[in-house]
């Protein structure tokens, strides 16, 4: 299983942010080819020791990272980078990719 995490820090207009996050982004998303899971944080994202600016953390599953990249390649997939961009600035948000290994 490969994962996408994405962190959003807060936005500065949060009813906004969700409107287009929950109306536009998260349908767009779900038609992304071999997606197999998308969730999301609910408020508050806490962190340990130190204050946040942490908003929202999506978690997109897919069958690997190929499968992943794949999708991505696709026009819904580059539809969903162009509307992440819309939705918020590269400097309020962090994207990391990666293959799981489960140890439990």
């Amino acid at each position: 299983m490969a994962r996408m995490v994405v962190i959003y820090k807060t936005p500065s207009d949060k009813a906004e942010f969700d409107k287009h996050y929950y109306e536009v982004h998260i349908p767009l998303a779900k038609g992304l080819p071999g997606l197999e899971k998308y969730e999301v944080s609910t408020e508050p994202v806490l962190t340990m020791g130190f204050a946040s600016d942490t908003y929202l953390v999506a978690i997109l599953s897919f069958p690997s990272l190929e499968s992943m990249k794949e999708a991505f390649a696709t026009e819904v997939g580059k539809a969903c980078a162009v509307d992440r961009r819309i939705l918020t600035s590269d400097e309020k948000v962090q994207i990391f990719l990666f293959d799981e290994k489960r140890l439990i």
